[in-house]
Parts: structure tokens; C-alpha cells; sequence
């Protein structure tokens, strides 16, 4: 190898890990799981008599303030949260796990997959309520978010690509996440996770995800977009505007 030809090669390489570190350091990871949690309702015997071998649902929150958790609106209608009756909900972050009543303070936003202000009758342990973005997000914006998959709190990494459009998805932002080669990493218990732009604001909140079911070998196998497509639908934090904030 030539000297010219290595030299190449090496500001190749500085460069390459110059946009990774700027990557890595684009979020806080401790401004996350200090203020993102996983939240489970569990049913109480009449519930689960309703709906047999069904024990609970789990989702994901962020809190807005120290007795206010956003979320996707699907999680707390799956939770049978309301907005008259407190119900005992289960609030964990990386440290401990705590039981608190909460109810739906209010819905929020006007497409067809709307945010949840979860109200808790107490504050459960010490927060950092995050900021919210004012813009809307820029195609190739980098962002980040902090889910639990198996129960850990686990940081993932990706983009803004487009807004959606049309009945199914107008409205909503599209994302593509991923670690590694895993496109799968955020999965139905990311829903209400925040998405986080580099300044630490939030931008968005996890909706869905995008994936196909195969079968191979009589098993069922689950696949998700290809490379440089969305994966991921959000809504954007823009619905909370002119929100009031609890206290």
C-alpha cells in the first residue's frame, strides 16, 4: 500500500469515527432514564375474566412534570385508563418500580392516533421532566429514544425521514431506528416512548411500528422495512401545544 493510498484510507477512518462520536454524543442518555419509564396496568380479576389469559398491558411514558406521564393515547384506552377513576398503575424505570393511581388528564391532538397526559395522584421518585421541541422535525434529523426491551433500559438510535400522508398514516412521523443490524429493537412496548432530538427535546412520541409476519419452516417470523425506509411511526409533539402543565 502506498503512503498516499493510506493516507486516504486513514482520514477516511477519522472521518467515519469523527460522525460516530457526534452521533453517540448527540443525546444524554442519563436525562433519559431519569425521566422515561415503563408503565403497566395490571386487571383486576373482572378485567381478566373479559379477557382470558390477558394479566395486564405495558407501555411506555415520559414525564412532563413530576405528577404528569405522556404517552401514546392506544396504550392508556388498552390500559382502561379513564378520565373520572383512579387506577392503580405501575411505574418502573431502571432503579425500582413503584404503584401509584392515575387517570387520563386528558387526550391530545387531532389525527387519528392522539397523545395521553396520564395524571398521577403523587409524585413516585425523584424526575427530569423533558423539554419540548417547538419546530417540527427536518428530514435526516438525528434523534434518539429509551426503551425496555426484556425490561431494561436499553438506547436506540436513528432519523427522522418524512411526515406521512394520506388516511392511514397523515399526520404522523416517520422514523428509522434501529441497532446494529436489529430493525426490531423498537417493538409494541415502545409505544409512548419519547423521541429526542440532539438538543434533548422531545419531538415526537412512538405510535407503531411497521413489520410483515412470514411463514418459514412452519414457523412465523417477523420482518421489518428495508434499509433506508421508515420503521417506525410516531406522532408529533406538536399536539401538546397549548397544553397546560401539571404540577
Amino acid at each position: 500500500m502506498g503512503a498516499r493510498t493510506g493516507f486516504r484510507l486513514l482520514a477516511v477512518f477519522v472521518g467515519l469515527l469523527s460522525t460516530i462520536r457526534a452521533h453517540a454524543g448527540c443525546a444524554d442518555p442519563a436525562q433519559l432514564t431519569h425521566s422515561t419509564v415503563r408503565i403497566m396496568r395490571h386487571f383486576d380479576e373482572a378485567e381478566r375474566d373479559a379477557r382470558p389469559g390477558l394479566i395486564g398491558i405495558r407501555g411506555t411514558g415520559w414525564f412532563l412534570s413530576p405528577i404528569a406521564i405522556v404517552t401514546a393515547a392506544h396504550v392508556a384506552e388498552a390500559m382502561k385508563l379513564s378520565i373520572q377513576d383512579w387506577k392503580s398503575l405501575e411505574i418502573t424505570d431502571e432503579q425500582s418500580s413503584h404503584l401509584v393511581a392515575a387517570r387520563v388528564e386528558r387526550l391530545a391532538g387531532d389525527q387519528a392516533e392522539k397523545l395521553a397526559v396520564i395524571e398521577l395522584q403523587r409524585p413516585v421518585f425523584a424526575t427530569q421532566p423533558l423539554r419540548i421541541r417547538s419546530e417540527p422535525l427536518e428530514p435526516e434529523d438525528k434523534v434518539v429514544t429509551l426503551v425496555y426491551p426484556e425490561g431494561l433500559p436499553h438506547l436506540v438510535r436513528g432519523r427522522f425521514v418524512q411526515f406521512g400522508a394520506g388516511e392511514r398514516l397523515g399526520g404522523t412521523a416517520l422514523l428509522e431506528m434501529f441497532e446494529g443490524d436489529n430493525r426490531l429493537i423498537i417493538d409494541h412496548g415502545a409505544s409512548g416512548a419519547p423521541v429526542v432530538d440532539c438538543d434533548g427535546r422531545v419531538a415526537a412520541v412512538i405510535s407503531n411500528v411497521f413489520t410483515q409476519s412470514l411463514w418459514w419452516a412452519s414457523r412465523q417470523i417477523r420482518i421489518s422495512t428495508a434499509w433506508g425506509t421508515p420503521n417506525v411511526v410516531s406522532v408529533p409533539i406538536q399536539a401538546l401545544e397549548d397544553l397546560p402543565q401539571l404540577h
